[in-house]
């Protein structure tokens, strides 16, 4: 149970409830069954982001928050199943970016359908309003957690 006070201000209810997620949602991916058995489900994000583009190594690692030598790492593993090819980069012929194969794809489309039917089967009494306004302020959550990351400039209230 989240420690609360008659005087704690929204935001220490809000991080108590933030740990609270992050630790559930932890076990709850480690509870899920792998969509290949061979592909850490932590690699995942790096089709998703893929998709968007085909990038490079340093490109994905930064759009993803991550360490080059791990996403290099999980990268060689989603090229070696052919999920991920590695192609010419038109702006640099020296250099490689990433492309995601059809392969890739369908797995893809595994992921979101699985996601989507857990979180269906999850949130199946909340109304569709109640989702939308969530996923609403996630995104904007998310949105501002990003940028903090990336602009260091401190942030006021308008």
């Amino acid at each position: 149970m989240p420690f609360r006070t008659d005087t704690s201000p929204p935001t220490a209810l809000l991080g108590d409830e933030l740990i609270r997620v992050v630790k559930l949602l932890h076990v709850a991916r480690q509870r899920a069954p792998r969509h290949h058995p061979l592909v850490d489900p932590m690699a995942y994000p790096l089709l998703f982001n893929v998709t968007q583009k085909p990038m490079r190594v340093s490109e994905l690692a930064d759009a993803v928050h991550a360490d080059v030598s791990t996403v290099s790492r999980q990268v060689s593993t989603l090229v070696e199943h052919g999920f991920l090819t590695r192609e010419p980069d038109p702006d640099d012929g020296r250099a490689q970016v990433l492309a995601v194969t059809a392969d890739g794809t369908d797995l893809l489309i595994a992921i979101r359908e699985g996601r989507d039917a857990w979180l269906g089967d999850l949130l199946a009494h909340w109304s569709d309003d109640d989702v939308t306004a969530f996923t609403d302020h996630l995104a904007r959550l998310a949105a501002d957690l990003e940028t903090s990351l990336t602009d260091p400039t401190p942030r006021t209230q308008p």
